[in-house]
């Protein structure tokens, strides 16, 4: 199989289903959105200090599981997709319990850049939050399941809180905005 087929060649590509739609398209900038939150994933696995956390693999593999569900038209796809739970929702939820029992009290909003670790978590919010916001604009005009909203809500508090938690694990210190 060739990784090129130039069926893109004109703006164009096939949606799960095989319905075609410009590239311009709200559900590909979702999916895409996605997809580029899913490589600042891959450069946050690599902290030294998250080396073997299977969360951060796992919500790898769940961002995949979310383009899919994306990249589907929603009544031409039948595929079967793996599904989005909400106990995917409570592992987010438990990690920022857990991270934020070591961490001390937010008293102000905090600058990214304590470290590059940590602006590699604020990368990955602020592309997160862009996902969320496709993700509910794309829900006005088409079917987008409310879990995918939901999770990547929650994604987006864990990566904050990630961040902190990476900033205390190297012994460095939140950057207070101070106005």
């Amino acid at each position: 199989m060739k990784i090129y087929t130039k069926t893109g060649d004109l703006g164009e590509t096939s949606l799960i289903g095989g319905v075609r739609v410009k590239k311009s398209d709200l559900r590909i900038e979702a999916y895409g959105t996605i997809d580029e939150l899913n490589s600042w994933m891959g450069c946050i696995r690599n902290i030294e200090v998250l080396r073997g956390n299977e969360l951060v693999q796992n919500i790898q593999e769940l961002l995949f599981t979310i383009g899919s569900h994306l990249a589907s038209h929603p009544e031409k796809g039948r595929m079967k997709l793996p599904d989005l739970l909400n106990s995917d929702i409570e592992s987010l939820e438990t990690a920022i319990d857990s991270m934020e029992l070591e961490l001390s009290p937010l008293k102000t909003f905090v600058l990214p850049g304590s470290s590059m670790e940590n602006s590699f978590c604020h990368l990955a919010r602020t592309v997160c939050r862009r996902a969320e916001r496709c993700s509910v604009q794309l829900s006005t005009l088409e079917k987008v399941d409310p879990i995918i909203v939901r999770y990547l809500n929650r994604l987006s508090d864990y990566l904050f809180v990630l961040s902190r938690y990476i900033t205390y694990k190297q012994n460095g210190t939140d950057i207070p905005w101070l106005p």
